[in-house]
């Protein structure tokens, strides 16, 4: 038996070990952020504003890895405790722009620091110059997974 309690081989698995340890990165990040009453789908969703103002709600849907119909709901959470504000689009009046408020800033910065503080963690688990690596095979992962 591995320390995940599963059975040696299937532990071993890649599949196994990356939703073992986005589970525990996720429980992790949903811990810190607890206190900022945010959810990791908030924070990626405020997080994609911050960068980038304005995404359609697809777009953000598929930031915080949730549905589209899901996303409504985040949004207007977000909006209802005045951490984002939607505005209709100059150009086009049907479409809402996002962006956040000066107390989702602050917010979004505590928030920042709550991911740095768990991305850490990992960082010191496997080095620098390792997780970069891993991230780089990750991403390709990810990339041939989604053709």
């Amino acid at each position: 038996m591995s320390r995940s309690g599963m059975p040696e081989p299937m532990a071993k698995r890649l599949g196994y070990a990356l939703k073992r340890a986005q589970h525990a990165f996720r429980a992790l990040m949903d811990d810190g952020l607890r206190p900022l009453d945010l959810s990791a789908a908030q924070y990626a969703v405020m997080s994609a504003v911050e960068l980038e103002p304005g995404l359609s709600n697809a777009t953000l849907a598929r930031a915080a890895f949730v549905t589209p119909q899901a996303m409504q709901e985040v949004i207007a959470n977000l909006e209802r405790v005045g951490l984002i504000v939607r505005s209709a689009d100059p150009s086009h009046g049907r479409i809402l722009q996002t962006k956040l408020t000066p107390r989702g800033r602050r917010v979004l910065a505590k928030a920042h620091e709550v991911a740095a503080r768990v991305e850490a963690v990992m960082v010191a688990a496997v080095g620098e110059k390792e997780a970069e690596h891993m991230a780089a095979l990750l991403i390709r992962c990810a990339d041939r997974l989604s053709t």
